[in-house]
């Protein structure tokens, strides 16, 4: 008897084509992290941020579990082939955010996807991105005004993208990628 994968082929396409689709964006994010770290480092929860896509839109999409991990792993393979220097923070990025947000959704067994649950994940990771990218740094070299800037962007970076996420998958289930 053929032993069944707990992941169809068909959810194995689509986290695929949102892993690719993000880790373009995580590539351009990649891209944009040494000159936004010169010029205004305090504004790097926001690039930071957009890592969040993958799991967001997948289990938007799909609402099962490991489509989140799935899709930022793949998305974090992606966006190394164009910055390959980032391969060990894409994929450790990937990982955590993943582990984040299948965290939060097996919390409630995954039955409940309201839009607070994605939330919820989104704040812990801003929380995460502030204190990590505050010692990272050495932000405490930077005047007041950007000290007191930065935790609310770090923040809300998580946020603002989760938000987008969302509203590309509902586009998504709308348009019938997740039917059986």
């Amino acid at each position: 008897m053929p032993v069944r994968s707990p992941l169809p082929t068909r959810v194995l396409l689509v986290c695929a084509a949102i892993g690719v689709a993000t880790g373009l964006l995580g590539a351009a994010a990649g891209w944009a992290t040494l000159p936004v770290l010169a010029a205004a480092p305090f504004a790097y929860g926001l690039v930071l941020g957009s890592h969040v896509l993958p799991g967001i839109i997948a289990q938007e999409v799909m609402r099962r579990p490991l489509v989140a991990l799935l899709s930022h792993v793949l998305a974090a393979l992606v966006a190394s082939a164009f910055n390959p220097i980032w391969f060990p923070r894409f994929v450790g990025t990937a990982l955590l955010f993943g582990l984040i947000q299948e965290g939060v959704a097996a919390l409630t067994r995954y039955r409940r996807w309201g839009v607070a649950r994605f939330f919820i994940s989104a704040l812990i990771i801003g929380a995460l991105i502030a204190v990590v990218v505050f010692f990272a740094v050495d932000l405490a070299a930077l005047p007041t005004w950007a000290r007191i800037v930065y935790l609310p962007l770090a923040v809300l970076g998580p946020v603002l993208w989760t938000a987008i996420g969302l509203r590309i998958g509902t586009s998504l289930r709308r348009a019938g990628v997740a039917q059986r």
